[in-house]
């Protein structure tokens, strides 16, 4: 949803705001003290006051505000502004406070109080200002202290010299191009801070991150990549223009806003004639502009050129951040110009810029820079040439994303050259490699479709390497099946053996991802004679990386973690990027996945992912390492620091699959957590990613979600659809580990069914569920051993949710879960047994404090994991059970409290309480004693002294009472 057009936004500054408390804090102390925030035109001072101030009212000053007006003839224009505003606010009110401040406005419209009044003016405006306080703090808040005129300047200086006995913050904003050497305001902040009286506030730019966080707030949805760095290069943080693009955004205008272009245009208008001419040049370059470089394209002196850009820069229009060249410092101010070029001066423009690099010492080199000018002036050829230069320099360093978009200039040229095409570049091999760029840098549904295009322009089939290379990129869109497909065509059509090598391994790959096992070991296999007959080493590594996979996840891990490791030197010796970083995820998904191996296959993520970026691979293959990462270390219970790897990895702003694994591993965080909204939004999103084809990789975790959530949420209709969803997908994966989980949890869900009393158990389901369950076991048998340890820990869980479906709940079945998964290190199922447990040891009112010490330890890991809803579901068997859940000798034990009803529920006891609101869900006296742990006769007897107090006679009578008086 959108933020209102008008209303008022205000991002970060955190630091900048605790200064101005910090201050007000010394003021209660008795101090006067003025605070000046400055800051450049459109970062945002007047929303900053206007926050402070509210934050200041808030904890008890009197504030008046008001704006200077660049008016010499308004004397104390802002303190009448000021006093109107409280009167106004003040309404009728017939206090003190605003009988003081009318008495000032009366004498102020009198022209009682001026400078000609002599000095007494001053005392006289600083007692009624005292008189207005009441004895609290007073916050005189000036808006455009820049413009203050001089009597309100001499005002200030007596009230922060003079003392007076009030508590007084001076709060003043000015723009930071204004306070210049000998500005009267400058002079008065100087001789403040000499005096140890002031303080200065700098507000800068927002962050990139605050800068979209403004924007997606005002355009109501999350930005695309292209729409969040349009928005940062123009605003450059501003928050004014920020918001001004966003707005426009949001209304579809896919340009810049006509009114930020008139503000930008004015602003260099107003500049000398030498000065617009420079302006003009810089908006014409190619950021940052060098000095020599500008000096050659300008026809100025070297005098006169100086001059110019001391005035473009004191208007803060241009600046020149670390010596290395001159850039605007907002990004509008070039678009705006640089639109209203006429079209032979842009041409001369650019065509001097061209010449002038390639005369200069090593201008050569600066291929990105000659493309853009040539192209701008015309000159196709030499343009064409420097592009395509541009982008093999670019990804030479690794930086594909950059080298993409020299690829698609040098396609913009070659079209716009039509037939005619210079230099004699073959446009398929651009395409080609324009695509492999997009697809490195993580814009796979652009590589798509470079290629799409590709195959529909050429005459007759497809090459295969663009099948294989298409298979890639719809791999990584998540359109599995497609890119299986894709696959299949080269395999089984007539291409070259290397050819057929590349696509059986890397569609090895993609049946794993897909969870079919078994084939993609045999795949790979196939992968492997093949590309050692014919030499491809780079077949030999991916398809190497396949088999370990498979063979971990089905009867080998020692051969399968040693192929896997295998392919990662083999990849390492071989030195191609991709093949290294391919590796490293099959091996970090074999240890954190099958292997169940969780820190080593954290540190290898972890390695991994910082090897991707620094290969230029961070966005694709960085953002998958991270979130096996992320799933290592939420199974490992350190969900702190998997938090901070996935906001890492977003940062990155991945797409299609890479985006998809972040979602899901951020979603079951967040559900763990107990934010439901955030989980789900999460799931949302992965959904949208994968919806076409993602397999088995992504729809069950999906599916297991699902169902997890809505439990959570007492669903128990929308956790059955995913459960019997998730069972229609287990013929297309041999997946038993995600295949077990979703079982628990849709046993768990009959379950939770069960002990509500409220849905009646589909036994349909639960026979459903056992047939799956059997199967499971009987294939984990033959499976690895940590395969066969993990499924059999799942396995125990749902034992545990078949006897609570049976109303039989064992305790003996839930510790043996319980010991489980203590025993592999998975703090968060083991924690779920131990409440199990103590719940179905509490049922049979036997073993009490067997039961204790299980619901003392789930309380234990559930605190330190942070698991919100387990947590609340313990403690509140705690409080049924009258458990205390500290362990004795740990320290006094505190039982929770909770605060006591007011009315007619006031005369009931704790317990008593207890009884009514699961009366007050229709439930029997057997299951109100099955869920609090006592005999039904004792609950019959509780349910008869409520009944007596509340002076009714049934039931029904008792339920309207409590849903009366209950509260959220």
């Amino acid at each position: 949803m959108s933020a209102a057009v008008g209303e008022s936004l205000f991002i970060g500054r955190v630091r900048q705001v605790q200064a101005v408390v910090d201050a007000f804090r010394q003021v209660e102390q008795g101090e006067t003290l003025a605070v000046v925030v400055t800051g450049e035109s459109g970062v945002g001072k007047t929303r900053f006051l206007a926050t402070v101030m509210q934050r200041l009212r808030a904890d008890g000053a009197v504030v008046l505000s008001g704006g200077c007006l660049d008016i010499a003839q308004a004397p104390l224009y802002p303190l009448r502004q000021a006093l109107r505003w409280f009167l106004a606010e003040a309404g009728e009110a017939d206090t003190p406070s605003a009988g003081a401040a009318g008495d000032l406005v009366m004498l102020l419209d009198r022209g009682v109080v001026h400078p000609g009044a002599g000095g007494s003016w001053l005392e006289r405006v600083t007692t009624r200002l005292s008189a207005i306080t009441e004895g609290r703090p007073l916050v005189l808040a000036l808006d455009d202290l820049h413009w203050a005129d001089p009597t309100t300047r001499d005002l200030l200086k007596h009230l922060l010299a003079v003392p007076s006995g009030m508590r007084l913050l001076v709060l003043g904003a000015a723009r930071a191009e204004y306070l210049v050497r000998d500005h009267p305001v400058q002079l008065l902040l100087l001789e403040l801070l000499r005096r140890r009286s002031g303080r200065m506030v700098k507000l800068g730019p927002l962050v990139r991150a605050e800068t979209e966080q403004l924007a997606e707030a005002l355009v109501g949805r999350a930005l695309a990549l292209k729409e969040a760095a349009g928005i940062w290069e123009r605003s450059r943080g501003n928050p004014f223009v920020a918001e001004g693009l966003a707005r426009g955004l949001r209304e579809g205008e896919v340009g810049l806003p006509e009114s930020l272009r008139e503000i930008a245009v004015a602003t260099v208008d107003a500049l000398p004639r030498d000065a617009r001419t420079v302006v003009c040049a810089v908006a014409a370059g190619v950021e940052p502009v060098v000095y020599e470089l500008l000096r050659r394209v300008v026809d100025l002196g070297e005098d006169a050129l100086i001059a110019a850009l001391r005035a473009a820069m004191d208007q803060r229009i241009i600046e020149d951040p670390g010596g290395e060249g001159y850039r605007f410092r907002l990004g509008l101010f070039k678009e705006a110009l640089a639109a209203g070029f006429l079209s032979g001066e842009r041409v001369a423009l650019h065509r001097r810029y061209a010449q002038a690099i390639t005369e200069a010492p090593g201008g050569h080199e600066q291929h990105a820079r000659l493309a853009h000018h040539w192209r701008q002036a015309g000159e196709l050829q030499p343009a064409l040439a420097e592009a395509v230069a541009a982008a093999e320099e670019a990804e030479e360093r690794y930086g594909f994303a950059e080298g993409f978009g020299h690829w698609t200039l040098a396609l913009e040229i070659m079209d716009r050259a039509g037939s005619g095409q210079p230099g004699g570049v073959e446009r398929v091999e651009v395409v080609r490699r324009a695509a492999r760029a997009a697809d490195r840098s993580g814009e796979h549904q652009q590589a798509v479709d470079l290629l799409g295009e590709l195959a529909a322009s050429l005459a007759g089939p497809a090459p295969c390497w663009l099948h294989i290379g298409r298979a890639g990129c719809l791999a990584a869109l998540g359109r599995l099946a497609e890119a299986e497909a894709e696959y299949e065509r080269v395999l089984a059509g007539e291409c070259a053996d290397q050819d057929r090598a590349a696509a059986a391994a890397q569609s090895a790959g993609l049946l794993v991802r897909l969870g079919r096992y078994a084939a993609a070991g045999q795949r790979a296999r196939e992968a492997l004679d093949l590309a050692q007959r014919i030499g491809d080493t780079s077949s030999v590594v991916v398809a190497s990386a396949a088999l370990g996979s498979s063979q971990a996840a089905l009867d080998d891990p020692v051969a399968g973690r040693r192929t896997a490791e295998e392919a990662l030197r083999a990849a390492e010796r071989s030195g191609r990027h991709d093949d290294i970083m391919l590796a490293y995820l099959h091996l970090a998904d074999l240890l954190t996945g099958p292997l169940d191996e969780l820190e080593a296959g954290v540190a290898v993520a972890r390695k991994g992912a910082a090897r991707a970026d620094a290969l230029g691979l961070g966005r694709t293959y960085g953002t998958q390492l991270l979130a096996a990462a992320a799933n290592g270390l939420f199974r490992l219970g350190r969900w702190g620091e998997g938090e901070r790897v996935i906001a890492e990895a977003f940062a990155g702003r991945p797409s299609g699959t890479e985006a998809a694994d972040l979602l899901l591993a951020r979603s079951k965080l967040s559900i763990a957590y107990g934010d439901f909204e955030a989980g789900e939004r999460d799931l949302d999103a992965a959904t949208t990613l994968v919806a076409g084809g993602g397999g088995a990789r992504y729809v069950l975790p999906l599916l297991t979600l699902r169902a997890g959530l809505a439990m959570w949420r007492g669903d128990h209709a929308a956790a059955r659809q995913a459960v019997r969803e998730g069972l229609a997908q287990f013929e297309h994966s041999d997946g038993v580990i995600s295949q077990a989980v979703l079982v628990w949890h849709g046993l768990r869900a009959e379950a939770e069914a069960a002990a509500g009393g409220q849905v009646a158990v589909d036994d349909r389901a639960v026979g459903a569920l056992h047939e799956a369950e059997e199967r499971i076991a009987a294939v984990a048998a033959g499976r690895a051993g940590p395969v066969r340890q993990t499924v059999t820990g799942y396995l125990a869980l749902c034992a545990g949710e078949r006897s609570r479906i049976k109303g039989e709940p064992d305790p003996q079945v839930w510790a043996r879960a319980a010991d489980l998964w203590e025993r592999s290190r998975h703090p968060y199922p083991a924690a779920y047994a131990r409440l199990r447990q103590a719940d179905a040891g509490y049922d049979r009112r036997t073993r009490n404090a067997a039961a204790a010490a299980a619901l003392r330890s789930a309380h234990r890991v559930a605190r330190q994991l942070g698991a919100r809803e387990l947590l609340d579901e313990i403690s509140d068997l705690a409080r049924r059970a009258r458990v205390t859940l500290v362990e004795p000798g740990a320290g006094t034990a505190v039982p929770e409290q909770r605060e006591r009803p007011s009315g007619e529920l006031a005369r009931l006891t704790e317990r008593e309480l207890e009884v009514l609101a699961l009366v007050a869900q229709a439930l029997t006296n057997q299951k109100i004693a099955k869920r609090l742990h006592i005999a039904p006769s004792t609950v019959g007897v509780h349910v008869s002294h409520i009944l007596d107090k509340l002076q009714i006679h049934s039931r029904v009578q008792a339920t309207a009472i409590f849903l009366r008086n209950r509260r959220d």
